[in-house]
C-alpha cells in the first residue's frame, strides 16, 4: 500500500547534504536583497553585522546537530521540540517552518525571472507584471515537480546551481577587490579595514535592524536536516551539514560584502538602499561592465536554487506531523515511486501560489511586507530548537565542558538573541511607518498583521486538530538518552 511507503533512505550523501543546506539560504539573492540596505543602517561596519548575525546562526546549528543525533526525525523542530517541551509547542513550531515555504516560494521564484530575463536582455518582460507572474507560477510547479521526482534528482540541480552561484559571486569580489586596489574603480571606493569586522560600530537601533538583515541572510541551512531520513549516516551528516553550511556562508557573505563596500562605499549603497534586489544589478555594471550578466545570472540561479531547496523543509514538516496525527493523515502519504512527500509537497507548492498570486494583487510591496514577517517565524522557531536542546538534554549538561557550552549554554545564548530580535522584530513593525507598502493594516505595520493572521490561523487548526484527532496531544514529554548524549546509540 502507498501509506507504507517510506522515504528513500541513504538516497544522498553528506556533500549533498551540504550543497541543499548553502543553496536553501540563497547565497546570491540574499546578499542582493540584504547588502544595501544593511550598509545604509550600519555604514562601514556593515561586514562585521555579516559576522555577529553569524553568532546566534552557529549556536542555533549545534542544537539542530544534537537535537538531530538523538531523534533523526523529517519533522526537526517539531519533533524535536514535542519530544523536549509537550505537543502544544512542537506543533506551532511546526507550524512556523511550514509557513515559511509559503511565504517565500513566491518571492525566490520571482526573483530568478526577474534576473534571468534581465540577464539575456529581456527587460521588457521582467517589467510586465503579467509576464513576470505567469512565468514565476510555472518556475514553482516545475521545481515542485523535481523535488517530488525525488531527493537525487533534487540533488543533482542543487550540485549544478551552487557551482555557478558561488563561481559568479567570488568572481565579482575578486573583480571589485582588485580594481579598488588598482585604483579604477567607477564609484568612492575606499580600501578594506579591520575596523569593518566590528558590528558595534554603529549601534542602537541601527545595529539591531541590520541584524535582523542578517539573520534573514543565514536562514535556511537548516534544510540539509529536514533531509535526515534521506541522508547516508542520519544520526551526524545531516547535523554536520547544517554546520558546515553556516560556516561556508559566513566565508562567502563576509568576501562579497567586504568587496561590496570596498568598492562602492557606504555612500552609494545608502542612495540606493530603496532599490533592494536592484542595487546589486546596478553595482554589478559598474564592477564588470559588460560582463555584468554574470551577477545578475548569479542571483537568479540562487533564487532559483532556493525556490526549490525551501520547499523541502515545509514538506517534510507537514510529512512528520502527519505521521503523527498532528495534521491529516494525506499530509503523509508518500509516492510509491518516487518515494517521497508528493501530497505535502504539491500542498505547499499550490498554497505558496495562492498566496503569491493574492499578494501581488494588493501591491508589490505587500510582498516585501509578508517576506519582512518572515523574521517573526524564523526568529521563533530557531529560538524553540535553542531552548529544546537544553530541555531535552538538561540532565546530561554538566556530565562535561563540551555537554555544558555545546549542548546548554550555546543553544540557549542562540535562542536568547533570537527571542530578543523577535521581540525587537515586533516593536519595528507595529508601526506602520517601518514597512515597504507605508500603510497601516488594522492600526500596525503589514508585516505585524501577517504574522499575527498566521499566528490566529495556525491556532484554530491546532484546537481543530486536537478536537477531532487527539493521539497526538497524548505525547508526553522526555529526556535524552545518556547513550545517545555519549554518542554510542542512534534513534
Amino acid at each position: 500500500m502507498a501509506d507504507d511507503v517510506e522515504l528513500k533512505h541513504n538516497a544522498i550523501g553528506f556533500l549533498d547534504a551540504l550543497v541543499i543546506g548553502i543553496n536553501s539560504t540563497s547565497p546570491a539573492y540574499s546578499l542582493a536583497a540584504v547588502i544595501g540596505p544593511v550598509v545604509a543602517l550600519v555604514g562601514i561596519n556593515a561586514p562585521g553585522v555579516i559576522l555577529a548575525s553569524f553568532v546566534p546562526m552557529l549556536l542555533i546549528a549545534s542544537a539542530f546537530f544534537y537535537l538531530n543525533r538523538a531523534d533523526q526525525d523529517c519533522g526537526t523542530t517539531f519533533s524535536w521540540v514535542t519530544r523536549a517541551m509537550g505537543p502544544w509547542v512542537g506543533w506551532f513550531g511546526g507550524w512556523a517552518i511550514m509557513m515559511t515555504g509559503v511565504l517565500v516560494v513566491g518571492s525566490l521564484a520571482d526573483v530568478a525571472v526577474s534576473f534571468g530575463m534581465l540577464a539575456v536582455g529581456l527587460d521588457s518582460w521582467a517589467a510586465n507584471q503579467l509576464v513576470r507572474q505567469l512565468l514565476t507560477v510555472l518556475l514553482i510547479l516545475a521545481m515542485t515537480a523535481v523535488c517530488v521526482i525525488g531527493t537525487e534528482a533534487s540533488a543533482h540541480v542543487q550540485d549544478v546551481l551552487i557551482i555557478a552561484q558561488i563561481v559568479f559571486l567570488l568572481a565579482f569580489a575578486v573583480v571589485a577587490i582588485s580594481r579598488v586596489y588598482a585604483g579604477t574603480g567607477t564609484l568612492e571606493p575606499l580600501e578594506p579595514d579591520i575596523g569593518w569586522l566590528n558590528p558595534f560600530g554603529a549601534g542602537g537601533a541601527a545595529l539591531t535592524a541590520g541584524l535582523l538583515l542578517g539573520v534573514f541572510m543565514y536562514w535556511g541551512w537548516e534544510s540539509a536536516v529536514n533531509l535526515t531520513e534521506e541522508v547516508r549516516d542520519s544520526a551526524s551528516a545531516p547535523g554536520r551539514a547544517g554546520i558546515w553550511s553556516t560556516i561556508i556562508l559566513l566565508v562567502t557573505y563576509l568576501s562579497v560584502g567586504i568587496a561590496v563596500v570596498a568598492y562602492a562605499g557606504p555612500a552609494f549603497l545608502a542612495e540606493n538602499a530603496d532599490d533592494e534586489a536592484f542595487v546589486f544589478a546596478e553595482l554589478a555594471g559598474e564592477v564588470m561592465g559588460g560582463w555584468n550578466w554574470v551577477v545578475l545570472l548569479a542571483v537568479s540561479t540562487s533564487a532559483l536554487a532556493s525556490t526549490q531547496t525551501t520547499i523541502i523543509p515545509s514538506s517534510r514538516t507537514a510529512l512528520s506531523m502527519a505521521r503523527r496525527h498532528a495534521l491529516p493523515s494525506v499530509f503523509g502519504k508518500i509516492h510509491p515511486r518516487f518515494h517521497t512527500p508528493h501530497v505535502s509537497t504539491w500542498g505547499v507548492a499550490v498554497v505558496a501560489i495562492v498566496w503569491y498570486v493574492v499578494v501581488n494583487q494588493i501591491s508589490e510591496n505587500a510582498l516585501f511586507d509578508s517576506l519582512t514577517a518572515l523574521s517573526l517565524l524564523i526568529a521563533f522557531y530557531y529560538a524553540l530548537t535553542g531552548i529544546a536542546c537544553a530541555v531535552y538534554y538538561r540532565r546530561h549538561l554538566t556530565e562535561s565542558a563540551r555537554n555544558f557550552f555545546l549542548i546548554g549554554v550555546g543553544p540557549l545564548v542562540g535562542a536568547c538573541l533570537l527571542l530578543w530580535l523577535l521581540a525587537e522584530s515586533v516593536i519595528d513593525m507595529s508601526d506602520p511607518a517601518n514597512s515597504y507598502s507605508g500603510v497601516s493594516w488594522f492600526g500596525l505595520g503589514p508585516p505585524l498583521v501577517i504574522g499575527i493572521f498566521i499566528a490566529v490561523v495556525g491556532l484554530v487548526v491546532m484546537v481543530a486538530r486536537r478536537l477531532t484527532a487527539a493521539e497526538f496531544w497524548r505525547e508526553r514529554r522526555g529526556v535524552a538518552d545518556p547513550e545517545v548524549v555519549r554518542g554510542t546509540k542512534e534513534r
